[in-house]
């Protein structure tokens, strides 16, 4: 598993996630991932990050194998502190973070979407929480800032996915293109935002952080505790055991 970073040109930065072989992220991965955009968020040189992903998908959420081989909560608190220590770090990022998705983008793919400033997706992107599916909660908070409350539930409680077109249409992707355009299209709208006075920017996000209506941070973390509470209970273990046999959904 690596998270890069590099920059293609001024004032942008990219910061790429391969995990094969669907970029499921180990508890290292996700702290890996939130070190990443916190030190390119905390770059003078940088004034943009695009976010994107090698191989098949965007994200597929934390991984399961991981968890079920911890035979204590240990992999589980993991898991969940990375998620929020990553879906943190792209709302904080100092400056403006771009999403570039193609493929599948599940659970904490889901997270980390919800919290960029801008998405760009690939027709063939498709966004959803499987959580209860898994004996688990998580990422609402970030699925209700892609599409509308019920609509939201509605998602949440079937396990069901959405498109890019879908979400095109809802105004949470700013753009839908073809796969191979993916990446040139998310440099393009990162070239305008880096092409403007940093120092505006930078104060710009603050600014927009600082009138958001949704607690991102508290949210998230309230939802995690009903994760806990099933994991107690002995719900999720069987949950996501069935899904590494292949019985889940």
């Amino acid at each position: 598993m690596t998270v890069s970073t590099h920059s293609p040109e001024p004032g942008i930065a990219v910061v790429t996630v391969d995990a094969p072989p669907v970029n499921a992220l180990s508890v290292k991965g996700w702290f890996a991932l939130a070190s990443a955009l916190t030190d390119a968020g905390r770059d003078p040189a940088t004034h943009v990050v695009v976010l994107r992903a090698e191989g098949r998908g965007f994200n597929a959420g934390v991984d399961i194998k991981e968890i079920q081989r911890d035979p204590g909560y240990g992999a589980l608190i993991g898991a969940n502190e990375g998620c929020a220590a990553a879906f943190s770090a792209v709302y904080d990022c100092a400056v403006p973070v771009i999403a570039a998705v193609r493929g599948f983008c599940l659970g904490g793919g889901v997270g980390l979407v919800g919290n960029a400033d801008i998405v760009i997706a690939a027709e063939d992107a498709t966004f959803g929480l499987p959580e209860v599916d898994r004996g688990a909660l998580g990422a609402a908070t970030h699925l209700a800032r892609l599409v509308p409350q019920h609509l939201m539930r509605a998602l949440y409680y079937t396990a069901s996915t959405i498109t890019a077109a879908q979400l095109h249409h809802h105004g949470s992707v700013y753009a839908v293109v073809s796969p191979d355009e993916l990446d040139e299209t998310a440099l393009g709208v990162a070239r305008q935002i880096a092409a403007k006075d940093t120092r505006v920017i930078r104060a710009a996000k603050q600014a927009i952080n600082g009138i958001d209506v949704q607690p991102v941070h508290r949210s998230y973390r309230f939802e995690q505790g009903f994760t806990f509470e099933l994991n107690l209970a002995g719900v999720s273990d069987g949950a996501r055991q069935e899904f590494l046999d292949g019985k889940g959904k």
